[in-house]
């Protein structure tokens, strides 16, 4: 005989949330949203919803993420799952939480602005809703790690770009200032980079060369890499 429910069991919700980084090529923020009803109406939270029945908490994810910012195939990654019986005040609910890392460009604005969301630097984001400022502490740990370990920041940049760019990327995430000339000596002793012809401009009259991500050597960059945050204990834990 079928077994249709599990007895004496209580019944409680599923949702998803994704802690959504980006870059826009000068700042490292984080994509918040102004929540329009009640609960906790008016202030700020992640982008997230509910697990629909036929799905996984990865469809979830890659689904929320995709209405909200019109994106598909990028970064996502689950982190931690956060299920403390009060977290929220209307109804049971456990939630799953995802990093996820966008190039800010590449988003579609106008999806963003039907759900009232702006990008904040982490040092300015106001006070979040419910245990959200916890998952994004989490989140930061996470991604501070990773990136210790590996070029995944590179996921948040546009195809060409300079070095001083990518600096400005990682002390965002780290929330320190880097040397320069040891952040470039280090990059470039990775071998991942390929410096291509073109300069940008704009921000001196000398320029900065453009760089692209040599993908062939991605995955594995040389242990050069690895010490290229200082002290990364200090900024992780």
């Amino acid at each position: 005989m079928k077994i249709r429910s599990y007895k004496g069991q209580t019944r409680m919700l599923v949702a998803v949330d994704c802690i959504i980084f980006g870059f826009d090529g000068n700042n490292f923020k984080i994509l918040l949203a102004q929540k329009s009803f009640a609960p906790e109406k008016d202030k700020y939270s992640l982008m997230g919803g509910f697990i629909w029945a036929e799905e996984t908490v990865e469809e979830a994810a890659q689904r929320i993420l995709k209405r909200l910012t019109g994106l598909e195939g990028v970064y996502l990654d689950q982190i931690h799952t956060f299920s403390a019986p009060g977290r929220d005040p209307v109804e049971r609910t456990i939630s799953v939480a995802f990093v996820a890392l966008i190039d800010i460009h590449k988003y579609e604005k106008q999806i963003i602005h039907e759900y009232n969301a702006d990008w904040f630097l982490l040092q300015d984001k106001p006070k979040l809703i419910f245990d959200h400022d916890d998952m994004v502490d989490t989140a930061k740990k996470y991604l501070r790690y990773k990136a210790a370990m590996h070029p995944l920041l590179f996921e948040l940049l546009p195809e060409k770009f300079t070095l001083p760019q990518l600096q400005a990327l990682y002390e965002g995430l780290y929330e320190t200032s880097f040397d320069k000339r040891n952040f470039s000596r280090k990059v470039l002793s990775a071998g991942i980079l390929i410096r291509l012809d073109e300069k940008e401009k704009e921000s001196s009259k000398k320029g900065a060369y453009y760089f692209t991500l040599d993908k062939n050597k991605y995955l594995n960059p040389s242990k050069d890499f690895l010490n290229l945050i200082p002290n990364p204990e200090k900024h992780v834990y």
